[in-house]
Parts: structure tokens; sequence; C-alpha cells
């Protein structure tokens, strides 16, 4: 076994062990520590710093501020593209104080990876808001409209590189959109994966990629900053403070929102689910949650119980079938 990847089986049953010893002391004690108002456990599948961590800590912040949640923890358990957080969620069965964030990008990393796990082996609590993808190009790429990069793809798809988070997330899926509905073949797309957009931004930076994909957030500064420009934005419609078009606008059907919600482990009561329900209801009306959502230039779409079961479903088919129509399943 490569060291690499031996790291990567001690990383993952370290993060196993942190889970398990924060639910287990959790439920210790009297019998309201285990209640969800007293300590709620939030697992980010994902690295400290990208969009399914904003939405935990932001989360945090609302329920403390309100006084919603007694003691709530944050517990990032990366890698997959979700998948691994989401095998950890699923091993909490029956844990009435637990919430794993997800989202789009889970989806069709779990396609993609043939994860043994997947969105029906979790309890569906909340659907929070919508994130749009940008693509961006460094200030001084020749590409100056998404017409541009376009005729690239088109005279030399795999020349092109591009990069954004895990295979099988959104930032991949879009890419191949791109490709497909500019007359790209889309399987030829030089996709590059990163853990996280920041570590795109690096590359797309350094000269190692000609374009990024990912959340607006991931390159907000250094898009401010007049180091990055935003070709595309992967909207139905422009949004409040991102001064570019979208991609439907420049006659790209690629419209991909970047749905982030929250999750309970499986084997938990109707009442049970209840409560998380009302406690995820309580943090979204905050103003708090509010800021958020503006600040992050997030819609939002929140849904709970049968409506969010619904988009769930036909949210899984969609992916799923993208991610068969682009060739990577």
């Amino acid at each position: 076994m490569s060291r690499q990847r031996i790291l990567r089986v001690v990383g993952a049953a370290a993060a196993a062990a942190v889970i398990g010893a924060a639910v287990v002391n959790a439920a210790s004690g009297d019998e309201s520590a285990t209640d969800a108002h007293s300590r709620l456990n939030l697992i980010v599948p994902a690295a400290p710093g990208g969009g399914w961590d904003l939405v935990a800590r932001e989360s945090q912040n609302a329920f403390r501020e309100n006084s919603i949640v007694a003691n709530t923890q944050v517990l990032n358990v990366p890698g997959a593209g979700g998948t691994i957080g989401l095998a950890q969620t699923v091993r909490q069965e029956g844990s009435t104080n637990t919430l794993m964030t997800t989202g789009t990008v889970m989806i069709g990393a779990i396609v993609v990876n043939n994860s043994s796990h997947t969105m029906e082996d979790v309890t569906p609590i909340a659907r929070l808001a919508d994130d749009y993808e940008v693509v961006v190009v460094p200030n001084d790429s020749p590409y100056q409209d998404m017409d541009d990069l376009a005729a690239a793809l088109r005279e030399d798809t795999g020349a092109v590189a591009i990069g954004g988070g895990s295979l099988g997330g959104t930032d991949h899926l879009l890419g191949g959109m791109i490709a497909r509905d500019v007359g790209a073949n889309a399987e030829d797309v030089n996709y590059i994966p990163f853990p996280g957009g920041g570590e795109a931004l690096t590359s797309l930076l350094s000269g190692t990629l000609d374009v990024g994909i990912s959340g607006y957030n991931e390159f907000s500064d250094q898009i401010e900053a007049g180091n990055v420009r935003v070709l595309g934005v992967s909207a139905h419609e422009r949004i409040d403070g991102i001064d570019a078009p979208t991609l439907a606008e420049q006659d790209i059907d690629a419209v991909l929102p970047n749905w982030r919600g929250v999750m309970a482990p499986p084997g938990i009561t109707d009442e049970e689910r209840a409560e998380l329900t009302e406690i995820v209801t309580e943090m979204h009306d905050t103003p708090e949650w509010e800021d958020t959502l503006e600040r992050n230039r997030w819609d939002d779409t929140f849904q709970t119980g049968e409506e969010f079961d619904t988009f769930l479903a036909s949210e899984i088919e969609r992916v799923t079938a993208i991610t068969e129509e682009l060739g990577l399943s």
C-alpha cells in the first residue's frame, strides 16, 4: 500500500473516531444531553473553508446568537466529494443530535465514485439555499468572454485546463455541460479536480489552469482585487452583487444551481426528525441567517418535509442523468 494511501486510510479512521467520540459524549450523562437543543454535531463532508463548511459555521453562529442550541460542534470529514462524510453520517444511525451539510456536489460524487452509500441512506431535513457557479479566468487571459472560451473548446477541448472541486461535483458537471452545449466533446474536457476552490484558485493564478469553476465566494476576493475575471454565472438570471452575465445570456444552456442543505443520520423516528426540522427552521428564521444569505449571495430556497423530499428525488434523477450524458458514470 502506498504512503499516500496509508495516510488517507489513517485519516479516515481518525475522522471516524472523532465523530464517534463526539456522538458518544453527547449521548452520555442525563437524558437531556441527547436533546439536539442541548448539543448538536454538524458534520461537514469537506475540508474547512469550502461551501459546506461555510453553511455549517454560519448555522452554528445563528444557533448560538439566538440560543437555539446550547452547544454546537463542527466536524470536518473531507474526501471523495463528500461521500466519506456521508458514510460517517450513516454510521451514526439513530443519533438524534447530528446533522450533515450536503448538496448538489454530493449527488454527482456518489455516482462518479460508485459510493456504497447514497442520499437514500440518510434522513432529509432541509434545503437551505442555492448557490451558483462562476466561470473565471486570470485577468490576463486571452478569453474575454464565453464566446472565446467556446471557440477554444471546439478547436481543442483537451488543451483547455479547467479546474474546480471534486470529480462529479458541480464544478465538474458545469464544465462538461458548457463543453457539450458549445459543440465540444464533453468527455474530452481536461478537468483537474482539487479539494476545494482555494486550491483551484492558486493553480489558476499560477498559470497551471486556464479556467476555474466554483461558487462565487471561493473567488470573490480575487475577483474584487481584479486578479481574475468572471466570464459567466450558472444562474437563471443575474445575481445581485455579481457584475457578470449569466451563461444563458451568452446562449449557453448550462443553468446549474448548487443547493445547500442538511441531512440527519438514518434510524431516527418521525418525532426526532420533526424536532431537528424545527431547530433548523428556527435557525433559518433568524436575522443572522438572513444576513448570511445576503453576504454570500445565496438564494433563499428553504424547504422541509415532503416538499424537500420531492425536490431531492427530482434532483437525484436530474444530476444522475447529467453524469451519464457527460460520460462520467
